[in-house]
């Protein structure tokens, strides 16, 4: 509600009041009532929270328009467009986001001096979505940003008094996608392009390497979402994992090594709203099967978003990852039970109805909040879907082996990715066909 409407501080107090008065009045002879007071207290207890996060104060704030030099260091993998790149810089005390060249090449992690104008995020009317206006302020908000500066006057490396624990993090994220960077090297030796880019896009989350041609083809046919990580690579991932592991070790052992993988996972993707709810979900259905319980999607999905949102109030609104995310599931735990058993009669075709009406089910939840926010909903989205889809866990399968091969041995890499090559371009084409269509 503090999300969608201005619930000022007298408006929090005054309800404040009523929830405790409610309480204190019926202690002893209305649990009803009871509850309804805590509950109250709870309401004005999450406004209050979203108001302190959303409020629009920065240390720097009376430095707006003002060319300072700030040391600090680079807190995110680069986003590298042609010959502009971005990412977050952590000074002290504030999170801004920095627009530069996109050489020299830069990394995450270098400690810089950074001298420019600092400016506050501005809103503008998107191209995308029918000309509505994007608060793009607060979607910079949700990630802790509230300032910009757009290509400083001057970059240089610089040595930054850093506590043990930041350097000891940075160090460790570092390697991570060092790691990562191999990882993807070994893959673009391996495969030509532009299956290459789409391996990287359906294992990492990458799209910077995409045609843009391509990447519009997927937004055609409604397909983009697989060039996201999202809970069906995660799931595929994660009972990947498990499979091999139980042949080494025990149950349980297995088990925390997957969560070790997955949390892994998730910072070698960038941490999207989408890739963090998968993973709970995808630790919950590791967890049960270790440890010998009983899943539940719907309790599952409560807990993920209930944890993202109290990590960060701001994404239930502002995200809209998080929300396609969300009703995608949701999508598949309402809406597919009912599909299937209104065609019970039908024919499964090997397996061919179930993937059919998991994505028809999915589709159908988020068709509302693409009319929404984007203006168009794709009518082959359907059939180009479940054309595909059957085949990306084969391609993730063989995309995984050949950047490990590829690392290890190139030829062996470009052996296997041969396969890889072979499954992917079979995707590209039915999503150029439909496109086309």
């Amino acid at each position: 509600m503090a999300s969608l409407f201005n619930l000022s501080t007298s408006f929090i107090l005054i309800l404040a009041m009523v929830g405790i008065a409610v309480i204190v009045l019926f202690i002893f002879s209305s649990k009803f009532f009871i509850l309804a007071g805590f509950l109250i207290l709870a309401f004005i207890g999450g406004a209050a929270r979203f108001n302190f996060l959303n409020s629009n104060h920065s240390n720097f704030n009376d430095l707006v328009g003002q060319e300072i030099t700030l040391t600090g260091y680079i807190a995110s993998e680069l986003d590298v467009n042609g010959n502009r790149a971005r990412f977050v810089f952590n000074t002290e005390n504030e999170r801004i986001l920095i627009t530069t060249n996109a050489f020299p090449k830069r990394e995450f992690g270098d400690e810089l001096s950074v001298k420019g104008k600092l400016e506050l995020p501005q809103n503008f009317t998107s191209s995308v979505d029918s000309g509505r206006a994007f608060d793009y302020t607060t979607y910079l908000k949700k990630d802790g940003i509230r300032m910009t500066i757009f290509y400083p006057q001057e970059i240089k490396k610089t040595d930054v008094d850093l506590g043990w624990g930041t350097r000891f993090k940075l160090m460790i994220y570092h390697n991570i996608f060092t790691l990562k960077k191999r990882f993807q090297n070994a893959i673009n030796l391996s495969i030509p392009e532009p299956n290459a880019a789409f391996i990287n896009g359906i294992l990492l989350g990458t799209r910077q390497n995409i045609p843009d041609d391509l990447k519009d083809a997927f937004s055609k046919t409604g397909t983009t979402h697989i060039l996201a990580i999202s809970g069906y690579n995660i799931m595929i991932i994660s009972e990947a994992i498990l499979l091999g592991l139980v042949w080494f070790f025990r149950r349980r052992v297995a088990f925390w090594i997957s969560v070790a993988v997955i949390i892994l996972f998730v910072i070698l993707t960038g941490a999207s709203a989408s890739v963090v709810r998968a993973a709970v979900m995808g630790l919950l259905l590791s967890f049960a099967h270790g440890y010998g319980r009983l899943y539940d999607q719907k309790n599952s999905i409560i807990l993920a978003g209930a944890a993202m949102v109290w990590s960060n109030p701001m994404v239930l609104v502002f995200d809209i990852g998080f929300q396609l995310s969300f009703a995608a599931v949701m999508g598949l735990i309402y809406i597919y039970p009912w599909f299937d058993y209104k065609l019970y009669k039908v024919s499964k075709l090997g397996g061919l109805k179930e993937l059919t009406l998991m994505t028809l089910s999915a589709q159908v939840a988020v068709a509302p909040i693409l009319v929404y926010y984007f203006g168009n909903f794709s009518l082959i989205s359907l059939p180009t879907n479940v054309l595909i889809l059957s085949f990306l866990p084969y391609a993730m399968l063989a995309g995984f082996i050949t950047g490990l091969a590829g690392m290890i041995f190139l030829p062996l890499g470009q052996l296997v990715g041969f396969f890889a090559w072979a499954i992917t371009t079979y995707q590209i084409k039915v999503v150029d066909f439909f496109a086309f269509l």
